[in-house]
């Protein structure tokens, strides 16, 4: 069975849109995109670096994966695992894409299937609207937050309204020069 691991990066007030770009998602008008680039440190880099080396599979939203699609397979020196890991993508409209091994799901259904599979783990990065049907279905098994000393007061959220309760215990937790806390967590 795999684990099913979201990795976010986190306003205080637990905004994670857009934190690498201005131009990344500005949907509902979002105006704060690149808040992380100001918090960057050798620790934070370093720590990231190790989760971007292991050898996984990825669960995207449609949005996150539209983003990365042009992107990642020209950078994959930055990401070495990155056109290697298949991408799952839950869609119901998308259903190829050039990008190497990535297929399309559309259903929780199909998660669960993929949750009980064998193979590496599943990583979730960023895709908001994924990860709280991941929440809501019970189906997260460890959270690896970096969280960064801002509020931003507007975006998308990590812990959505209506977030079904779940408990996690604390496995890991860093603090940054620059003030990021890189906080662990697993399925309590």
């Amino acid at each position: 069975m795999r684990k099913i691991i979201v990795l976010s990066m986190i306003s205080l007030d637990g905004v994670m849109q857009a934190p690498g770009g201005p131009q990344e998602d500005t949907s509902g008008g979002f105006e704060h995109g690149g808040w992380a680039r100001n918090y960057s440190d050798e620790l934070g880099s370093a720590e990231v670096k190790k989760e971007l080396a292991q050898t996984t599979d990825y669960l995207l939203g449609r949005k996150t994966f539209k983003i990365w699609e042009p992107y990642w397979p020209e950078h994959a020196d930055m990401w070495p695992g990155i056109n290697n890991g298949t991408k799952y993508v839950l869609s119901r409209t998308l259903k190829h894409s050039d990008w190497k091994h990535s297929a399309f799901i559309e259903s929780v259904e199909q998660i669960k299937e993929l949750k009980n599979s064998d193979g590496p783990d599943l990583q979730v990065w960023g895709s908001s609207q994924l990860v709280q049907l991941l929440f809501d279905h019970d189906l997260v098994d460890e959270l690896r937050l970096k969280i960064y000393p801002l509020i931003l007061g507007e975006g998308k959220k990590l812990f959505a309204n209506g977030t079904v309760p779940i408990k996690f215990k604390l496995v890991q937790c860093i603090a940054t020069p620059s003030g990021q806390v890189l906080a662990n967590y697993a399925k309590a």
